[in-house]
């Protein structure tokens, strides 16, 4: 075995694991346990009409747990899931799920893209977009822009192995994504994601920009930056403030996850209405849907989301990833990324072009080819 850069033993050159195939069952008995858990919720007073204006709506909760313990079908959510190809396959000592969708009859060298999702989600994030990248013309677009897909869980989220020892950074699993892409035969590939998967997307353009054609974030990222304020420009500036202001009123579950995860995880981990409920009002503030989360998310999706964190157990571990993340040194932050790599940016957050944190400014990308 090898030790590559981030400390973790890798496979020696040449010698790679072989990916097998995933479809994961649910035991009834697990199913039965958590309606029971639903069923037995021991719920919080909240003042007359608080609505969302203190963090999840008693109300909705009451109405979703009620959904999930006696309607919601997991068993035909986990079929949907089956139809897609997926795969585990061990790295750095861990088994890492994943999906991998090729091309639907590709007329030439198509773009292998892996997307990385962020939290609270897993692969299940992009089960929608799949089957429009891998097979544009079944929608009415260019069969010629078809992509494969490589869609993994990252470890300690869904399906993917919880780290037993220290917690893997945006970084280390941007080496980990990298060994994937070469088991899997891919030289050269594009990277896409958002939030955590926007930083491990970075990070691979960033240590194998040889590899990576470009990078898509639908983020840019926080605002780092170690130089004296004053040097700034009146846009960035502003763009901190907002961040400041942003933090002040919405961060308080980073503070939470960067520095006690493990105090959170114990009630998260135990209590499903718990678990719904600080993932839920996350869910309705980072999407757009006029205060009415169903608008975004039905209660199928929310619950699909939901069940893959309780069936698997890994709140905890997805939420200390926050913890490594913010261990991450400021230089690694400011780093410039060479590659093309535009940003959709959040409306929660308006990033103007000439304010974009600096080291992840937008390089436009025009033909980027396999």
């Amino acid at each position: 075995m090898s030790v590559g850069a981030a400390g973790k033993m890798g496979p020696v050159p040449g010698v790679w694991p072989r990916p097998e195939p995933f479809a994961p069952r649910a035991d009834p008995a697990v199913l039965e346990d958590l309606r029971a858990r639903l069923r037995a919720t021991r719920w919080p007073d909240a003042p007359e009409d608080a609505g969302w204006s203190l963090g999840t709506d008693l109300d909705y909760l009451r109405e979703l747990v009620a959904y999930w313990a006696d309607e919601f079908d997991w068993t035909a959510q986990e079929a949907a899931l089956a139809r897609l190809p997926r795969y585990r396959v061990r790295l750095g000592g861990l088994r890492i799920h994943f999906v991998h969708a090729r091309a639907a009859g590709p007329a030439g060298p198509v773009l292998p893209l892996i997307l990385t999702h962020g939290w609270p989600d897993s692969f299940w994030r992009y089960t929608k977009v799949i089957g429009l990248l891998t097979d544009p013309a079944a929608h009415g677009a260019d069969p010629a822009d078809a992509f494969d897909v490589i869609v993994p869980d990252i470890p300690g989220f869904g399906y993917s192995d919880r780290p037993p020892g220290p917690v893997l950074d945006a970084v280390a699993v941007a080496g980990l994504w990298a060994q994937l892409m070469t088991i899997l035969g891919y030289p050269r590939f594009g990277a896409a994601g958002g939030d955590i998967g926007g930083q491990v997307s970075r990070y691979l353009a960033l240590d194998h920009p040889d590899r990576v054609a470009a990078v898509h974030r639908t983020d840019a990222g926080a605002a780092v930056y170690t130089g004296d304020p004053a040097d700034l420009a009146p846009e960035e500036r502003a763009y901190r403030q907002r961040g400041a202001a942003w933090n002040a009123t919405e961060g308080a579950y980073i503070a939470m996850q960067a520095t006690k995860p493990q105090t959170a995880a114990f009630g998260l981990t135990d209590s499903p209405a718990g678990l719904a409920a600080w993932i839920v009002e996350k869910l309705r503030t980072w999407s757009d849907n006029d205060g009415d989360i169903e608008q975004s998310f039905t209660k199928d999706e929310i619950l699909t989301n939901l069940t893959i964190y309780w069936l698997t157990a890994t709140i905890g571990s997805s939420i200390r990833m926050y913890h490594a993340n913010a261990q991450i040194p400021a230089a690694q932050h400011t780093s410039k990324v060479q590659v093309p790599n535009p940003s959709t940016l959040k409306a929660a957050l308006p990033q103007p072009r000439g304010a974009l944190p600096r080291g992840n400014e937008v390089h436009d990308a025009a033909d980027v080819h396999a």
